[in-house]
């Protein structure tokens, strides 16, 4: 893919992001872009960056230090994937943001790391909306009480709640977007981390503040590794 590809189809999606934020009576800053660079290569995604991308998004802590390696941190990078309790301390080093909080034990092994590095990660808890086993995150129902034990890490921040609805058409998210906003907004939490490549217009249009955007941006990707 080109530069010009890669910087036409950043236009495109910045303009779909106006679009959508119009419908919703929104202004298009309210909603952070966070281009996904798994498996994308990293000329592709110094592309990207010259094109103006305001922010990464990685799935693997291990795919990532090669790329914070070779790029530097020119925009924020994001950790969107997993993680490992293990890998925290790398993943502290690496990402500003963290979406993928979704257990006591994982806020308290980033509550420890942090104070030893001297700073506060910024995270999103993931919720797991339609119950599915393939994918991590809490109960919607079990928000309350882990909000209260990651109250207790002083280097956590919380400032959302990010989901992933189960597959089907763009507008099937909907319904689960809506679902997400409304615990957010019961929680007193401002950030929604919701609305990938195939559903980031509906997803905006229900109130996300963060779309994570990959083929829509890079093109269809290399199966990952």
């Amino acid at each position: 893919m080109s530069t010009e590809n890669i910087r036409a189809n950043l236009e495109r999606v910045r303009e779909r992001i106006a679009r959508a934020a119009e419908r919703a009576g929104r202004h298009p800053d309210e909603v952070l872009l966070i281009g996904v660079s798994k498996t994308v290569d990293i000329d592709r995604i110094r592309e990207a960056l010259e094109a103006g991308i305001p922010a990464l998004g990685e799935n693997r802590v291990q795919e990532a230090k090669a790329k914070v390696a070779a790029l530097g941190r020119p925009v924020p990078w994001h950790l969107i994937g997993h993680l490992q309790t293990n890998k925290v301390k790398d993943a502290l080093a690496l990402f500003d943001v963290i979406h993928s909080l979704d257990r006591p034990a994982l806020a308290e092994e980033l509550d420890r790391r942090a104070a030893a590095a001297g700073r506060t990660i910024d995270t999103f808890v993931e919720i797991n909306l339609g119950g599915e086993s393939a994918k991590s995150g809490l109960a919607p129902d079990a928000l309350p009480e882990f909000l209260d034990a990651v109250a207790r890490c002083s280097r956590v921040r919380v400032r959302g709640l990010m989901a992933i609805p189960p597959a089907g058409a763009p507008d099937d998210g909907r319904p689960w977007f809506r679902t997400l906003r409304k615990l957010a907004d019961a929680h007193r939490l401002t950030g929604l981390s919701m609305g990938m490549s195939a559903d980031f217009e509906v997803a905006i249009e229900e109130g996300a503040t963060v779309v994570r955007v990959g083929t829509a941006i890079f093109g269809a990707r290399a199966a990952a590794a």
